[in-house]
């Protein structure tokens, strides 16, 4: 799993894009501000770096030189400001590449997936359509639909059945999707997991008592067959 260090003082941006990249199989380390990025650099096997500029201890562009000074690893700047002066500067110091905010998870994760080619990591594009016996799952457009008609998915319903989707045919861990779904402070609420497997599979599966698609492997999570 790639690690990623996402650098952005906008708690809710932060948790917003941390939770979109855990549940495209990123593993996400999160930092608010330059002194808790470069902590997490020096103790983790960080692979790639997404760094806003303004932050409350000093400017993006310091982690960035630093960063260069040390290793390669793969570096875009995600901002909103958008002089040009500014992105060629940045360019030039040795980012790979550079957003200008707002943008879409689709165009990032299309960029970090060039970035991480271009130091000899292949990710696959990933896949956002699935549609296996009646059920359609379009997880770009936010929409799930049943035997034709529309579904309606909480936000965390959604964030979990994606998850499981990522991983289709292969054991998720409690651990894991507590984690990615729910961020790290939550790993052990396992309870979390029973309530919300139970609305999906009242939601999705003919005999919820009986579930087809979302299936449990004891003692150890789930999967969806």
């Amino acid at each position: 799993m790639i690690q990623v260090l996402l650098v952005e003082d906008d708690r809710e941006l932060r948790t917003t894009l941390a939770g979109a990249l855990r549940v495209e199989g990123y593993e996400v380390r999160a930092a608010a501000s330059l002194a808790d990025a470069m902590a997490l650099l020096a103790h983790s096997d960080i692979e790639l770096v997404l760094l806003d500029l303004g932050l409350p201890d000093g400017e993006g562009e310091d982690l960035l030189h630093k960063l260069r000074s040390l290793k390669g690893t793969p570096l875009l700047v995600i901002s909103a400001r958008e002089q040009d002066g500014l992105k060629v500067r940045l360019l030039d110091a040795g980012a790979d590449d550079y957003l200008v905010k707002p943008f879409s998870i689709t165009e990032l994760l299309a960029r970090m997936r060039v970035a991480l080619r271009h130091r000899g990591r292949q990710v696959a594009a990933a896949v956002t359509r699935y549609e296996q016996d009646g059920l359609l799952v379009d997880l770009a457009a936010h929409r799930v639909c049943l035997n034709g008609e529309d579904v309606h998915l909480t936000p965390t319903e959604f964030k979990l059945l994606a998850r499981l989707l990522r991983s289709a045919g292969q054991v998720v861990t409690h651990r894991t999707l507590l984690t990615d779904v729910w961020g790290a402070d939550c790993s052990e609420q396992t309870h979390y997991l029973r309530l919300y497997m139970g609305q999906l599979r009242a939601k999705l599966e003919a005999d919820p008592a009986d579930p087809k698609r979302l299936r449990t492997e004891p003692g150890v999570g789930y999967r969806f067959s």
